[in-house]
């Protein structure tokens, strides 16, 4: 009896199977590596290397190992390349979503928590988001993850399927130093990078209608996302009510220059930030109420400002040497 955490070798995935471990939840994770980094599993976590596209290869995972659930991380998931790239998006995040559902079916799991995203709200009407605000991606990979929260809808409609979705916003920091955020396009590893190197980071537009002038954000500690799966997962395998969709939001944000001033505290290094333009499409402010996550999820922000930047800089430290 355990739970295939797909993209178990990835930045979050590693996290979440840090949080089944913690909980004595057995589980087993399955990735092909592309993105993900195999010493991110610890042992005694068995590992299966394999493609979510291998149907037979997922039925076998699925039926060797007594899995009775499933935390679907796997995906492509660069929003502004995947403009670019639109068929892979679809084949990585939607027809591969399809695969594991179908093999999911065929050995009877039942439970699936999945791993969405903000990007299905696109540039919301409102700067506070809720389940309730309107979807409206404007990138594939936005619009796949849409496409694969209908797929768990419309499965658990034909079948005995249970699930939820959880929707991402910014996910940062460390639980430990050996997991660091390898993403070319996230603002914390670019930043910290940017400062290990020795080059000055910069802020993209200083003229929004905000506090300070630079755009807000939700930023959430992966530690604490990863603990929310934990209580999905459980409250699945209860049979407890869960709603088809979360947020996983502070409720308030953080500005980018907010960020670089918690960067230079807590890593020590005095920096003023360049200023450039604004990037096309950059709204000034999004951030999302968790009120629904906290109520069923155990969803709580137990990590401030400083402890993101502490653990993400204490990864890129690591992953220097």
């Amino acid at each position: 009896m355990s739970w295939l955490v797909t993209g178990g070798a990835g930045y979050i995935g590693a996290h979440v199977v840090d949080a089944f471990r913690a909980a004595d939840l057995p589980c087993v994770v399955l990735d092909d590596l592309s993105t993900g980094v195999e010493a991110f599993v610890p042992d005694d976590v068995p590992f299966v290397r394999a493609d979510l596209l291998d149907g037979a290869a997922v039925g076998a995972a699925l039926r060797e190992h007594g899995v009775t659930g499933v935390v679907h991380l796997a995906g492509f998931k660069y929003a502004g390349v995947s403009v670019q790239r639109p068929l892979h998006t679809y084949t990585q995040n939607v027809t591969a979503t399809v695969t594991l559902l179908r093999e999911m079916e065929a050995a009877g799991v039942e439970r699936l928590v999945f791993s969405s995203s903000a990007a299905v709200y696109g540039t919301p009407p409102t700067d506070v988001v809720t389940e309730q605000t309107p979807t409206g991606p404007e990138s594939p990979y936005g619009e796949s993850k849409l496409v694969g929260e209908w797929l768990l809808r419309d499965a658990a409609r034909a079948g005995g399927l249970r699930g939820t979705s959880l929707r991402y916003f910014n996910v940062v920091g460390s639980g430990r130093p050996e997991l660091y955020d390898a993403s070319p396009h996230n603002l914390f590893p670019l930043v910290l990078a940017a400062l290990a190197e020795g080059r000055t980071p910069r802020i993209n537009g200083t003229d929004y209608p905000t506090p300070d002038g630079t755009c807000v954000r939700d930023y959430v500690h992966v530690a604490d996302l990863a603990r929310s799966h934990v209580a999905a997962a459980r409250r699945l395998a209860a049979g407890d009510p869960v709603d088809p969709v979360y947020n996983l939001g502070s409720g308030d944000g953080v500005s980018v220059r907010e960020i670089m001033g918690a960067v230079a505290r807590v890593t020590g290094v005095d920096f003023t930030p360049e200023e450039a333009d604004r990037r096309p499409g950059d709204p000034a402010r999004i951030v999302a109420r968790g009120d629904l996550a906290a109520r069923d999820l155990d969803w709580a922000m137990r990590h401030s400002l400083d402890d993101m930047v502490a653990g993400a800089w204490a990864a890129q430290q690591r992953l220097a040497r």
